[in-house]
């Protein structure tokens, strides 16, 4: 017998596997909840010292303006002045040449604003509060797993039983009819862990007693204590429901 983990949609794992999973995602999200946490608080103080800038930028212009036409007519006597002169001495840096020269030649590549796609990526991807399932994407815990016992060809007969296979390589078989499986469809109980074809349970369990009782152990159950197991699928050849799509080629 071999126990593994089965997830509410059907999917099984082995429990080391599974553990190791969600130790790790959890470790990841717990980083990623970190790394989120403090690009809102940036977000945050920047929005506030923006804010406060813009406060301060409108007083100043309202003082400003507020004080009359002295300053102005102060201000035009210097811009004349100035203007006036044949020549004026540059005592501008070469640093604060560049960094003019940046404002207003908008269309120069080293001029353009400097965009941080990896706080916008994180600003706008919040992390999930739990990991997702490896298979179904659904959110997931240690809680969440239910253990079911799968039962192989030689469990109960050695390592001769059923063509000489023995119990760890040979196939999954029904607790109740001791069928091998191979892609019938397969349901387990959760409350007990047994594993049988779901054809066996429709005409054993279902279909013979009032109450839903588990074959095996004789416990009652529900039926949301139901699990229909996803089928395993290969590299070379799929089960199950196929769907052929025909190939038409049209002129381009």
């Amino acid at each position: 017998m071999v126990l593994v983990h089965v997830t509410r949609s059907g999917h099984i794992y082995s429990r080391e596997a599974i553990v190791s999973y969600l130790l790790i995602k959890n470790k990841e999200l717990k980083q990623q909840r970190e790394r989120y946490e403090a690009q809102i608080t940036t977000d945050a103080q920047q929005e506030h010292t923006e804010t406060e800038t813009s406060s301060s930028l409108a007083i100043q212009a309202f003082i400003e303006k507020d004080q009359g036409s002295t300053q102005k007519s102060t201000q035009d006597h210097a811009i004349a002045y100035k203007k006036s002169l044949k020549r004026s001495i540059d005592t501008e840096s070469k640093e604060d040449g560049n960094k003019r020269l940046k404002e207003i030649s908008y269309w120069l590549s080293e001029a353009q604003p400097e965009y941080d796609n990896q706080a916008e990526t994180i600003r706008n991807n919040p992390p999930p509060a739990r990991p997702s399932s490896p298979m179904s994407g659904e959110p997931l815990r240690l809680k969440d797993l239910t253990s079911i016992t799968l039962m192989r060809e030689g469990d109960n007969n050695g390592d001769k039983g059923n063509g000489g296979k023995n119990a760890a390589g040979g196939k999954c078989m029904c607790a109740v009819s001791n069928k091998a499986i191979t892609t019938q469809p397969v349901v387990a109980i959760k409350k007990t862990g047994v594993v049988m074809l779901k054809d066996v349970y429709d005409s054993v369990v279902k279909a013979t007693t009032e109450k839903l009782m588990c074959p095996i152990t004789g416990q009652k159950f529900k039926e949301k204590d139901v699990l229909e197991l996803k089928k395993g699928r290969s590299g070379f050849a799929a089960s199950g429901k196929i769907t052929a799509s025909k190939y038409v080629p049209t002129l381009t």
